[in-house]
């Protein structure tokens, strides 16, 4: 990563296109990003597009504009990316996506800087830095024709590639922090400490989902925590167990299964010394329970206590014990 950092500074300075090849959630975007806000044009548009995520001719509007009656729907002048980009820098996310069609037509912005809106014949001339990304190996896709070897090389003057998560565990327990310090302020909470046993599990994982996939966890981890620290038991049973929680596929979800899946999660995310395991697992589902109850119980206590079957004094001697008491 200290490389990427390097590489990262010194192609912001040029007008390069650069190439970002990582796995999905390694933080491309980031990168892309980053290299706009250290170059030149810091103070024009920074335009995404995934072009992943629409079809052949949606893209090609989306991507160069169009004009009124390009097609069934264009009730207007339509301004594309590319010059909204104008003297700024456009991400092409997902590149790997696009189809030889508009591959042809990236290659001549790239080589020429000009395009014509769809449905139009008056040839736009633009000025805007191109930084692509792709999570699968463009230059084999090359070979296999599934994507034009002219592109690719106009494309890789600049090559970054991100390395998953999985080759660089020493790099966790910062983003871990990093993450901890954004969600705690987003959701005005204080879980500032980490237990050595979480933080064992998270630099052991693998994190198929990278980057994205660990952030995503430290914010569920924020929310759910009922101190200060973020322990072991906060973490999907993937992460400690290394295990896939059984897919519930068609078979019924029995409450019987869900149980034993439960408190099996409760045991392996638990140390081996651990003497605390009814607190861990039934104290959490009591406390859920009596939240929920509450919750469909507009929080009328006494309502609540006759669901649980419980007398009143008891539910608010544990509405206090998990701190689930309502003001008012």
């Amino acid at each position: 990563m200290t490389e990427v950092y390097r590489v990262t500074k010194q192609v912001a300075q040029s007008q390069a296109s650069v190439l970002l090849l990582g796995e999905t959630g390694t933080g491309k975007e980031l990168i892309a990003h980053a290299i706009h806000e250290l170059s030149k044009r810091r103070e024009r548009s920074f335009v995404r597009v995934n072009c992943g995520a629409l079809s052949e001719n949606l893209l090609e509007s989306e991507l160069f504009g169009h004009v009124r009656g390009a097609f069934t729907g264009a009730i207007d002048n339509r301004t594309g990316r590319f010059e909204a980009a104008h003297k700024g820098t456009i991400f092409l996310d997902e590149i790997n996506s696009t189809t030889p069609h508009l591959q042809v037509k990236l290659l001549r912005v790239l080589q020429e800087r000009e395009f014509e809106r769809v449905g139009d014949t008056k040839t736009l001339q633009v000025d805007c830095r191109v930084i692509a990304a792709s999570n699968r190996d463009l230059l084999s896709l090359a070979e296999e024709g599934k994507f034009r070897e002219d592109l690719y090389y106009r494309l890789n003057v600049v090559p970054i590639y991100l390395p998953p998560l999985r080759e660089r565990p020493e790099d966790v327990p910062e983003l871990v922090t990093h993450f901890l310090n954004i969600y705690n302020e987003q959701n005005d909470r204080y879980v500032v400490h980490i237990d050595g046993r979480a933080m064992e599990a998270m630099q052991k994982y693998e994190w198929p989902g990278n980057v994205r996939e660990l952030q995503n966890y430290v914010e569920r981890a924020v929310v759910m925590a009922q101190g200060d620290e973020l322990t072991v038991d906060l973490l999907p049973s993937i992460v400690v167990t290394g295990r896939a929680p059984r897919a519930l596929g068609n078979r019924p979800m029995d409450f019987q299964s869900l149980t034993e899946e439960l408190v099996q999660v409760g045991v392996d995310g638990a140390d081996d010394k651990a003497e605390d395991l009814h607190s861990r697992i039934v104290d959490r589902v009591e406390r859920e329970v009596i939240s929920q109850v509450m919750t469909s119980c507009d929080n009328v206590q006494i309502k609540a206590a006759a669901r649980l079957g419980i007398n009143r004094n008891t539910l608010h001697k544990k509405l206090k014990q998990y701190d689930l008491e309502v003001d008012g």
